[in-house]
């Protein structure tokens, strides 16, 4: 049986004043033609723009790639699954007679879907600072965690300070191409340590994004090494 809504409204500290768009906002396609695929496209933008929107003010220092890498990070569908599962939302979903069968209200891609769906749903009867307030509240934890991990420095800066205490030579930067029009190129350099017989290739848009790119994939490389 499922649970009144009204308990999730009080989980996730907002009263809708029409009721209605929670009940679409949590009913699953195999429950009607009346579902929440419409909210979920919405909500979808909605949370992509607030959390890039935070990214922006409260990490000056990064650059596009790296606020690309943390947005893409909290919006994956996993990080939604996770924070539907803290709601229990499996319990107030709406879910057609096959998807109860087959566990439907565990299924992390529902669940991620249902918390999409519930953010548009949350602009639409309360408008942007209240969505924009309800989705700071259910990733609070992620970005607390997000905070103290992206203190470390760039990737050139790491592999270069972990080659230095291993007493191991710097790495050598090498352009191999740069392709396109002037107005947007595109760098491939390596990345080349011959002490450890090891070589990486990185790409962007710039040099010294592609040599960021390629001491990233060195770090990862030495780590299964």
């Amino acid at each position: 049986m499922r649970e009144p809504v009204e308990r999730l409204c009080r989980s996730i500290g907002y009263q809708f004043n029409n009721l209605g768009l929670a009940e679409t906002a949590l009913t699953h396609r195999s429950a009607g033609s009346t579902n929440n695929e419409r909210l979920e496209f919405l909500g979808d933008a909605i949370l992509g723009f607030v959390i890039a929107d935070y990214l922006y003010a409260n990490y000056p220092a990064a650059d596009e790639g790296q606020l690309s890498r943390l947005r893409a990070g909290l919006v994956k569908g996993d990080s939604l699954a996770q924070i539907a599962r803290n709601l229990e939302l499996g319990k107030f979903l709406n879910l057609g007679t096959g998807e109860l069968r087959s566990g439907g209200h565990s299924r992390g891609s529902i669940l991620a879907d249902a918390v999409e769906a519930l953010i548009a749903a949350v602009y639409l009867d309360g408008g942007y600072l209240e969505a924009r307030r309800v989705i700071l509240q259910l990733f609070e934890e992620k970005l607390s965690t997000l905070s103290k991990k992206s203190q470390q420095k760039d990737p050139k800066t790491r592999l270069q300070e972990l080659l230095q205490s291993q007493k191991k030579p710097l790495p050598s930067y090498t352009i191999i191409s740069v392709t396109g029009e002037q107005h947007e190129q595109c760098f491939t350099v390596s990345c080349r340590v011959d002490e450890l017989d090891l070589r990486t290739e990185g790409t962007g848009s710039s040099r010294r994004k592609a040599e960021q790119d390629a001491a990233s994939k060195f770090l990862r490389k030495i780590d299964n090494v």
